[in-house]
């Protein structure tokens, strides 16, 4: 996560568990409609069980050498090579340290609100950043109260004790979302959004299941991996 300049401002990490996150957007104006839920299993057996539909997920995991160096790999490949991204795909960078894990979940809620009708503040946040590039964006979240102050009160309802905004947490949020017929890994700390190819909405669950394993190949004796999935109620 970025935040390792002392001038940089820095939010209390938010832990990843669903009930947490989902009282965290409801505050914010999701649709209570929709709700996060944990992802027990990525075979396709334990992901039908999921509530249906799932029209995002939530990844955090280890922030270890063996997953840096492949994502630096895959980086190179994309300048090397180029991607094709959507124009609609809402993407906003990271300038809060440990505020990952709220960038990751509105990656996933924005990029669906055509699906998870959104109410202020959440609504307002979309209307008035819609037009702003990502890095306008991230400045604009920054000053954004709302959203901070809702932010620290959901990392302080988490199982576990919370950290403090100084520490330094080796964990990273990102979200994968379904944008015009192609899946995308939602990284606030990158440039632009990583596209890992075609998927529609019947595919998604099982492509971004996919996705999330390629993650944990880079490090297949690491545990440190959560999945949650943004989906409708039953």
């Amino acid at each position: 996560m970025p935040g390792t300049d002392a001038s940089i401002s820095r939010w209390i990490p938010l832990e990843s568990n669903p009930e947490v996150m989902t009282k965290y957007m409801y505050k914010l104006g999701m649709s209570k409609a929709w709700m996060f839920t944990d992802v027990f299993g990525l075979d396709p057996d334990l992901l039908a069980m999921l509530p249906q539909p799932v029209v995002a997920l939530i990844l955090l995991f280890p922030e270890t050498e063996n997953i840096k160096k492949a994502d630096r790999e895959r980086l190179i490949a994309i300048e090397r090579d180029g991607q094709t991204v959507s124009p609609n795909v809402y993407f906003l960078k990271q300038t809060i340290g440990n505020a990952c894990g709220t960038v990751g979940l509105l990656h996933a809620v924005l990029n669906v609100q055509d699906q998870v009708n959104l109410e202020s503040p959440l609504k307002e946040f979309a209307e008035k950043t819609k037009a702003l590039s990502p890095d306008e964006r991230a400045t604009y979240m920054e000053s954004d109260k709302s959203l901070s102050v809702a932010h620290e009160e959901s990392a302080q309802e988490g199982q576990t004790e919370a950290p403090s905004a100084e520490d330094h947490v080796n964990n990273h949020f990102i979200a994968l979302i379904n944008k015009d017929g192609c899946i995308y890994e939602m990284d606030g700390r990158k440039e632009f959004p990583i596209n890992h190819g075609a998927t529609t909405a019947d595919t998604f669950l099982n492509d971004a299941a996919k996705v999330c394993q390629e993650f944990m190949k880079h490090d297949p004796n690491e545990v440190r991996f959560t999945v949650v999935a943004l989906a409708k109620k039953d």
